[in-house]
């Protein structure tokens, strides 16, 4: 099997928008990765809020807004396994079932402001190699860059609260998702 190098893009996707994919389309970019691999959580330990998709309408979601890369994969190991998701534990599982792939962890740099909190943080440093992508407001200079990708992109400041928010208000949400999550989320009414 040749080597090949993963990015791991997690989160609820909730709903996925343009920012996700130009933040995973960098990545591979980037760091000259074969695929990205897109892991919506279960239920995040860090998020638990109303008026979340149901994790089967997440999936779908994510599904339909990389349907047209063939670089971009969705992995239901953590719908799956249900419950809050560790990275750790995915990490562990992706590691013994692909032992010859790189994998890199994608993450904005809010959360990278974040990572010495992460539940064994050291162990998964060094499992997988993070790739920190600015994000507005968060200048992740002061994090230690030494033993982590950094990548830089415009600044979109999209993010799925957002989307909702004015989706709730009965503004506009189209061109801040792909067509198909829009046509997706109208259809089922998933946010009311």
């Amino acid at each position: 099997m040749m080597h090949t190098k993963i990015g791991l893009f997690g989160g609820t996707f909730d709903p996925p928008h343009n920012a996700h994919l130009m933040i995973a389309q960098e990545a591979l970019t980037v760091l000259n990765l074969d695929e990205i691999w897109f892991i919506p959580v279960y239920s995040p330990p860090h998020k638990t809020r109303e008026y979340m998709a149901h994790p089967d309408e997440r999936l779908q979601m994510t599904q339909k807004a990389i349907a047209d890369n063939p670089q971009f994969q969705v992995s239901t190991m953590e719908l799956e396994r249900k419950g809050p998701s560790y990275t750790l534990e995915t990490v562990d599982s992706l590691k013994e079932a692909y032992p010859q792939t790189s994998f890199y962890f994608i993450i904005g740099g809010d959360m990278a402001e974040q990572l010495h909190l992460w539940k064994d943080i050291e162990k998964l440093k060094e499992l997988v190699t993070f790739a920190v992508i600015d994000r507005p407001g968060y200048s992740i200079q002061p994090i230690d860059l030494k033993e982590m990708k950094y990548i830089n992109m415009p600044q979109v400041d999209i993010s799925s609260s957002m989307i909702r928010e004015r989706h709730r208000l009965g503004k506009n949400i189209r061109y801040y998702i792909p067509d198909s999550v829009w046509a997706f989320i109208k259809e089922k009414n998933i946010y009311g």
